[in-house]
């Protein structure tokens, strides 16, 4: 999980091509990759070599809610549930005491 003012790094689309080929073509091990691209962990050249697999984006998904397809509808729920967590956390105020609502009937066009 990641830490508050915690920073990635991103890499381009170029580095995790390379980092793929190199893998997979060449059969080097993400030790000698991870030094000679400058890249921070294996497990990030692991995921890029299943998306070049799966034929998946190498695209930055983090802090984005797109995902539309799910497994079932517990997974989906779940989902579902994470974003309006994150969104009381975004927006106190909206659910706290006294607002509109949490007051039965209420309505933000009533005045």
């Amino acid at each position: 999980m990641a830490k508050k003012g915690q920073t990635f790094t991103r890499y381009s689309d170029e580095t995790k091509r390379e980092a793929v080929r190199l893998r997979n073509e060449e059969g080097w091990t993400y030790a000698t990759i991870m030094e000679k691209l400058g890249i921070s962990s294996k497990t990030q050249i692991r995921d890029w070599v299943y998306k070049s697999q799966t034929e998946e984006a190498f695209a930055d998904q983090r802090g984005r809610w797109n995902k539309t397809k799910f497994k079932s509808v517990e997974e989906e729920n779940a989902y579902l549930k994470a974003q309006v967590e994150y969104l009381k956390k975004r927006n106190p105020n909206l659910h706290g005491e006294g607002s509109w609502i949490s007051t039965p009937g209420a309505s933000p066009f009533k005045k």
